[in-house]
């Protein structure tokens, strides 16, 4: 069984999970987490400081050494708000691979939120009905509405708790003024949270990550020293143990921000590290609670490491329960952005169904990997988006708009694969030297070019047609491939005219004679 780990570069801390795969589940083996405050000079200055990249560099490659002893499989790597923001990220990318060897994946907000969500929902059986969750790290907070393990809404809001402290609190205490124009911040920003998802009326809150956590062994301990209704007794702190409640919320915020550093490290459930980046998280969710109504959060200890793992755990063993739905979560994602540019669904299915009918079909000729059938199948679905921007170029500005859009599942890399088989479906022919394919690695560009040519085929048997659909047959021989075409009730003469046309490049690219006729 294959042993994965998930390293999670965030702006307040490095964190890293080792799990391995026991009967179609991950089974924890190693986790280890370092404050790095990696996002504290970005936020000032806009750049990574030598002091922050040297200390983040010391731990990874710590983290390095553990992969090594539990002889993990595969290794992923994501960075987060800190490394969104910062202009020297790419010389600290670098860093990091010569030290280590890894890629470091920087993530968008919106990626990292779905990262998170997968894994609460892949492990918290409370949420797989409908819920809120928040996540506040050191650089931003995702809130995800979620209803039957599907994301409803997402909002990333630049709220994270270094962030604000190094931008708001100077002063140990903070000033009157500094809490007042933290919290004109925090309420202008919350506002879009408030307009994307209006009063969320969930029974349940799920809040992940440090400030959570602290913000919850507050809540129980000050709750416990609150006198219990008559008759409330046992059954009352029983239910108040790991919930925050939204006034207990405010009350601690109120005062934490009151207290200089000492105090606040003396406070229950709040350490010396985060005492020192505790007020500005406690404000975002008492502001929170109080603005979408909420009755309060219950913490999770699930974050992006699990869904990092879930993944990956998805993506190499198709009998895992998150298989399916990590399946069901990357479709929704394709079919939104067709949706929202204007693409004729139902066409689309058409070029879809028969390109996953080439693809598996030809496996013998084209000896694709796998994970190619979904690539293509995504650019049959997205091949028309262009002519949202101008049918002149559409090619053009479909690959442009697949390499820069927010689509969930797919990795930067992915994107651009999918963006450059949808990009060669006119007159232009792939060449290794085009801007498109600088960066798809150079080992993958024969794959893009037999996926190009497939799913011209599938283009090739839609030629506007206005009902039927072409049901297809393929024969394979040494030196030939033959197409046989059953005509529909419009005929099939524009179908067979195209596909002749492809012949040419199908043998350029296979080695074999492409024939299309009639059954």
């Amino acid at each position: 069984m294959p042993t994965f780990a998930a390293v999670d570069i965030g702006s307040n801390s490095c964190r890293m999970k080792i799990a391995d795969v026991q009967q179609h589940k991950l089974h924890t083996l190693y986790e280890d987490r370092e404050v790095t405050r990696l996002g504290a000079s970005v936020f000032e200055t806009g750049v990574i400081s030598p002091e922050s990249m040297a200390s983040t560099i010391r731990a990874l490659k710590r983290f390095h050494k553990a992969t090594q002893t539990h002889v993990v499989d595969t290794v992923r790597v994501v960075a987060t708000s800190a490394m969104r923001d910062a202009r020297n990220a790419p010389a600290f990318v670098e860093w990091v691979k010569s030290e280590t060897g890894w890629n470091v994946e920087v993530i968008s907000g919106l990626e990292e939120g779905r990262l998170i969500h997968l894994g609460v929902v892949s492990n918290e059986r409370g949420a797989r009905g409908k819920c809120l969750m928040i996540d506040l790290g050191g650089g931003s907070c995702e809130v995800t509405l979620s209803d039957q393990g599907r994301i409803k809404e997402m909002v990333s809001l630049p709220l994270g708790a270094v962030r604000l402290q190094q931008e708001f609190l100077q002063t140990d205490p903070p000033t009157k003024d500094d809490i007042a124009r933290l919290k004109k911040f925090i309420r202008r920003e919350l506002q879009k949270a408030e307009r994307k998802m209006g009063i969320p009326r969930v029974a349940l809150v799920l809040a992940t990550s440090g400030t959570a956590a602290a913000l919850s062994e507050a809540s129980t301990a000050v709750a416990k020293k609150i006198p219990a209704r008559k008759g409330g007794g046992k059954k009352r702190a029983k239910a108040e143990q790991g919930f925050a409640g939204t006034a207990i919320v405010r009350a601690i915020a109120d005062r934490l921000s009151k207290m200089n550093n000492a105090q606040r490290a003396a406070f229950p459930g709040i350490n010396a590290r985060r005492s020192e980046i505790i007020i500005g998280g406690a404000q975002v969710y008492a502001e929170l609670l109080e603005r979408l109504v909420l009755k309060g959060f219950r913490y999770s200890t699930m974050g992006l490491r699990d869904g990092m793992l879930a993944q990956m755990l998805a993506q190499t063993d198709q009998r895992a329960t998150s298989h399916k739905k990590f399946e069901v979560e990357r479709w929704d994602a394709v079919l939104e952005v067709a949706s929202r540019y204007g693409v004729d669904l139902k066409r689309a299915e058409q070029v879809r169904a028969h390109a996953a009918q080439i693809f598996d079909a030809l496996k013998p000729v084209h000896g694709l990997p796998i994970e190619y059938k979904f690539w293509i199948e995504s650019a049959a679905m997205l091949q028309d988006i262009g002519k949202f921007m101008n049918h002149q170029g559409r090619h053009r500005h479909t690959q442009y708009i697949i390499a820069n859009s927010e689509v969930f599942g797919f990795t930067p890399d992915q994107r651009g694969i999918v963006s450059a088989i949808s990009r060669y479906l006119g007159k232009s022919r792939l060449s290794a030297v085009d801007r498109v394919m600088r960066t798809i690695p150079i080992e993958e560009h024969a794959h893009v070019q037999s996926a190009i040519v497939l799913l011209r085929l599938a283009v090739a048997l839609n030629q506007d047609r206005a009902s039927d659909v072409l049901r297809v047959r393929m024969n394979i021989h040494p030196k030939r491939v033959t197409m046989l075409l059953k005509p529909g009730r419009t005929g099939a003469e524009l179908e067979m005219w195209a596909l002749r046309k492809e012949a040419a490049y199908f043998r350029e690219v296979f080695r074999r004679e492409l024939f299309a006729e009639l059954m």
